[in-house]
């Protein structure tokens, strides 16, 4: 999951809870359809499918997919082999796993046996599309750069052909993921944690059609791109009778399996201890995978590495349902510079939404990225081909000055969370603040200024005949009055739309100090922007 932690995603197109069919028990395995439905209703049958043993006794590790693991060197050799073998485009769904392992994109598949035969057999050529959810809980009203990779993942198996579910936790959001917690989450009502999952829905929606729009047609396969559904748990699970759920889900998860989980060790060794509502967490987001199992066919959960625990959880309780396999990929998780997991709870979130995180302040986030990371986040964050970064790579060691991969990345990433729009933006905010460039000044909109000096003090004010600059500066509560202020004009202290202003009594003019727009920006010291927006001109 990804709300949980950040790497979950369900995706469906309808709020009404799809009921469950006719003669099965409240927990018995629905039939399998003969052919999958276009997804043009919220109630889809489940995808062909072949029924596989029954989850073994004991649960394997699950196989590490990173470039140079011992333990999956067999595996990596066969699914490279096979990638090599089809011909250069984007990814083919038979070559979809060794393409995303050697990004670094798919990290672990759950079971291991899974990671070698049953896997990559449902990914073969030929084989019906397969359904891969992802959950994210909505304890914010916004994605943020953390979830990033949790939606790329759905994205690379929509470009390969297959569906995917981007679910968004509404109603496990009120308990909150212990995974990663130091301590339990405040808790959310019902009013806020529906909030946040229309934010959710929107953002994710704009993240999906911003890649079929301006990425996928450059991918130029004839390929079917696969469809996308967006859910919310709170359309089931606030609907299951507590003691159904109980007697369902809770007789078949195993209490010593959820207590060895590593989240929920720590917890129980803390002071705070662990409450009841965290320690069910797993068994509603296992309820998650089993649900869209049984009403969209979904066979493959996608979730951050954090998740691999509550992954397990699922693979139980469907196995042992349905008697079917399914499988589950983890991400990676994006860090900062001193190690801490980007997000929320840590404080350091870089948003997708615009009114948390402008298009200027996400695409700096991805600019100012080192060397040392760039070219990872450029295989992670992008669709651009392999070839394409490794000469990204060696031009930027001759010409290391011009930033060419991370500007590359910057407008990758931003166009796809902002669109186009978003990233003429960001560059307009780029050339007006670090090339003083007045022209980019003038073609920025009010709400672009705002973003872009956040911290600056706003006026708006009404031009009078004669106003000067030290009548503009005072108006602006910009400098002390008397022979202070005076002085800072003098000496040069004063800039407006980064021309310097040495004369305390010139007159303003329209076109000089004040731009097309009807702004100006005022600049006190090296520091101190005043936006100044002017009325009625």
């Amino acid at each position: 999951r990804h709300g949980r932690s950040g790497c979950c995603i369900r995706l469906s197109r309808s709020a009404q809870a799809p009921q469950r069919p006719e003669g099965a028990g409240a927990w018995g395995a629905r039939p399998l359809s003969a052919a999958p439905v276009p997804a043009t209703t919220g109630e889809e049958p489940l995808l062909p499918a072949a029924l596989t043993p029954p989850f073994p006794a004991k649960m394997a590790a699950p196989t590490v997919l990173r470039a140079g693991s011992r333990r999956a060197a067999g595996l990596w050799r066969g699914l490279s082999r096979r990638l090599h073998q089809q011909p250069q485009r984007a990814p083919a769904a038979q070559g979809l796993l060794a393409a995303q392992g050697e990004r670094g994109l798919f990290q672990e598949v759950f079971p291991a046996r899974g990671a070698e035969e049953g896997l990559p057999a449902l990914l073969e050529p030929g084989q019906p599309p397969q359904t891969v959810y992802c959950g994210f809980d909505a304890t914010a009203d916004s994605l943020h750069v953390g979830h990033l990779l949790a939606v790329l993942g759905l994205l690379h198996f929509q470009r390969a052909g297959h569906n995917v579910i981007a679910l968004v936790g509404g109603a496990t959001a009120r308990l909150g993921d212990p995974s990663g917690r130091a301590k339990e989450r405040e808790p959310l009502s019902e009013e806020l944690a529906r909030e946040h999952a229309l934010g959710l829905r929107e953002g994710l929606r704009r993240l999906f059609d911003n890649h079929r729009l301006l990425f996928w047609p450059a991918a130029g396969g004839a390929r079917r791109l696969g469809e996308v559904m967006l859910q919310d748990n709170a359309w089931w699970l606030g609907r299951e009778p507590v003691l159904g759920f109980l007697c369902g889900v809770g007789g078949r998860l195993r209490m010593g399996t959820l207590l060895s989980r590593q989240s929920c060790q720590a917890r129980l060794r803390s002071a705070e201890g662990m409450s009841l509502a965290e320690f069910l967490y797993p068994a509603l987001q296992a309820y998650d995978f089993l649900h869209l199992h049984r009403h969209h066919g979904c066979r493959i959960q996608l979730g951050g590495a954090d998740q691999m625990g509550n992954i397990m959880s699922g693979y139980e309780l469907v196995t042992k349902v349905t008697g079917e396999d399914v499988f589950g990929i983890t991400v990676p998780l994006i860090t900062s510079t001193t190690g801490d997991k980007l997000g929320k709870s840590a404080g350091n979130a870089v948003w997708l939404n615009r009114d948390k995180t402008s298009p200027f302040e996400l695409y700096q986030f991805f600019v100012r990225q080192p060397d040392s990371t760039v070219e990872r986040y450029l295989k992670l964050f992008t669709f651009l081909p392999l070839p394409e970064i490794e000469h990204m790579m060696e031009m930027h060691a001759k010409e290391p000055e011009k930033w060419g991969p991370q500007k590359r990345l910057a407008a990758e990433v931003t166009k796809l969370v902002h669109g186009k729009e978003g990233l003429e933006s960001a560059k307009r905010c780029t050339k007006a603040l670090y090339y003083s460039n007045v022209e980019a000044l003038e073609a920025m909109s009010d709400q672009e200024v705002q973003e872009l000096f956040r911290e600056a003090p706003f006026a708006e004010l009404m031009l009078e005949p004669g106003m000067s600059v030290l009548d503009l500066c005072h108006k602006a509560n910009a400098i002390p009055d008397g022979p202070s202020g005076y002085r800072k004009i003098t000496d040069g202290g004063v800039s407006i739309n980064y021309i310097q202003v040495t004369n305390p009594e010139t007159v303003l003019v329209i076109g000089q100090h004040i731009l097309k727009n009807g702004v100006s920006l005022l600049k006190i010291g090296k520091k101190n922007f005043y936006i100044i927006k002017w009325l009625q001109l």
